[in-house]
This record gives structure tokens, C-alpha cells and sequence, in this order.
């Protein structure tokens, strides 16, 4: 079976406009996602998904640099772009990865998928964001390519169209979910990108780590528990609710 990890990527952001290819460390944001994504033992191939807006240029082009395949659809239906995007690559596994998760650790990510697989044909959809409580920036869903289509034929509201899974786990009664829970509760710790104050403490982080591409979530988490004052870069940052995009 075929597993293919989608990131989904754009310029437009209401808080941090064009956040995925602004510098981190000396490459972009999306670069560091995908390099991170392309280390999961568990992924057979990694793909972009993008919009058709003319924005989304730059992304495409970038892409093309790091010669990691594009597929561009609808800007506010994500889930019909990353439907589509899933069949482009004849995906029977997707995994799903956004790009403002610069601190995506492929050990995390790779565990999931294991456990899925193992799960499976039992399970339609596993993660460890439902509920949260790993570091928020480390997540991945991982689902069935049949699981995708029930919920592109179904999802019908437009903050479900606008949020890929958002219809599988709010429907626990038409799809088997699987929960991935963290070794202790860190729901709390924020490590994704939305704001200027989280691309502070992204870059402070990656300040510490690189050049060493290959540090894992238990390093940040040394980092912080050593340096406890910068999670007080971004502490105060609310996450947007599902229904604002």
C-alpha cells in the first residue's frame, strides 16, 4: 500500500502572511517541513498541495527548486485539493502534515503511521491530535484514501470543506478513530507557526539546534526545560478555532 504524506502550504495567512517561506535557519519554512517529512521511514513519497492562486506562485516555484512534486486546487475547499492531490499520487495511505509545523519530528510522525498500519483495515483515521497532547506543531493524521472520499462526498459545511479531517473525527459514529497520546500530557507547549511571536521562538530554537538537521522533539524539549523563559515568547498565543479557518 501506498503511503503519501500531503503537506499543505500557502501564502495567504490572516495572522502571518506568506509564513511558509519566510527564513528559518537559512532555508524556508516549507524546506524544513518537507526535508523533516521525507525522513518518515513509513512515507513512500511526499507531495505539496497548494492553491491555484496566483500567490501560491512562489510556492510552486520553490517546489520546483527542491524538485518535490506540486498539486494545486481549490484555495478555500482544502479538502477537495487534498483529495485531489491523494488520487494524483495514487495515495492508498495519506498522511497529513501542514507547513507552518517547522519542529515536525519524523519519529512522531513515523509512529503514528506504524501504529495505524498496524490498526488497519480496523481504523479509518489515527492521530495525536485527537485530543491534543503532544507539542502543538508536531501533529500528522493518517488516513485511508477511502476514509478521504467519504468525507469529500459528505462534508458539506464550508469550515469542513476548509479543514480536511475536521468531518472524520466529528463523526466517530461513520469512521474508526485511533488516538496517539503523548508520554506526558504537553497539549500546552505551542511549536507551530502563526504569528510573529511563534516564528521568535521557532527561529530561537533552531538557533540552538542547527546545523544538526536531524535533532528530534525530545531535543526542543530539553531545550526548553534548560531555558524555560522562551516558552514565553509565544505563551500567550491563542489557537484560531476550527470554524475561523
Amino acid at each position: 500500500m501506498k503511503t503519501v504524506a500531503i503537506i499543505q502550504a500557502r501564502m495567504g495567512s490572516s495572522r502571518l502572511s506568506g509564513k511558509v517561506l519566510m527564513d528559518l535557519a537559512g532555508q524556508t519554512v516549507l524546506e524544513r517541513v518537507v526535508r523533516r517529512v521525507q525522513r518518515c521511514k513509513y512515507v513512500d513519497e511526499v507531495v505539496v498541495a497548494t492553491s491555484v492562486s496566483p500567490a501560491d506562485d512562489e510556492i510552486v516555484a520553490k517546489c520546483g527548486q527542491m524538485e518535490v512534486p506540486v498539486c494545486r486546487g481549490s484555495e478555500s475547499d482544502v479538502l477537495d485539493r487534498f483529495f485531489m492531490a491523494a488520487h494524483a499520487h495514487q495515495a492508498d495511505i495519506c498522511v497529513r502534515i501542514t507547513a507552518d509545523c517547522p519542529l515536525l519530528d519524523p519519529e512522531v510522525s513515523d509512529e503514528i503511521i506504524r501504529r495505524f498500519r498496524q490498526a488497519n483495515p480496523s481504523v479509518d483515521y489515527a492521530s495525536n491530535k485527537i485530543p491534543q497532547s503532544f507539542p502543538r506543531g508536531l501533529d500528522t493524521e493518517v488516513f485511508t484514501i477511502a476514509a478521504l472520499e467519504r468525507a469529500w462526498q459528505n462534508a458539506s459545511l464550508p469550515y469542513e470543506r476548509a479543514h480536511v479531517t475536521i468531518y472524520m473525527y466529528e463523526h466517530p459514529d461513520q469512521f474508526k478513530l485511533l488516538s496517539v497520546m503523548c508520554d506526558v500530557d504537553r497539549a500546552n507547549w505551542r511549536w507551530t507557526l502563526d504569528t510573529l511571536e511563534d516564528l521568535i521562538f521557532i527561529r530561537q530554537i533552531y538557533a540552538r539546534l542547527c546545523p544538526d538537521e536531524r535533532f528530534t522533539w525530545r531535543d526542543v524539549i530539553a531545550i526548553v526545560e534548560q531555558e524555560p523563559a522562551l516558552c514565553n515568547i509565544n505563551r500567550h498565543i491563542v489557537q484560531k478555532p476550527v470554524q475561523e479557518g
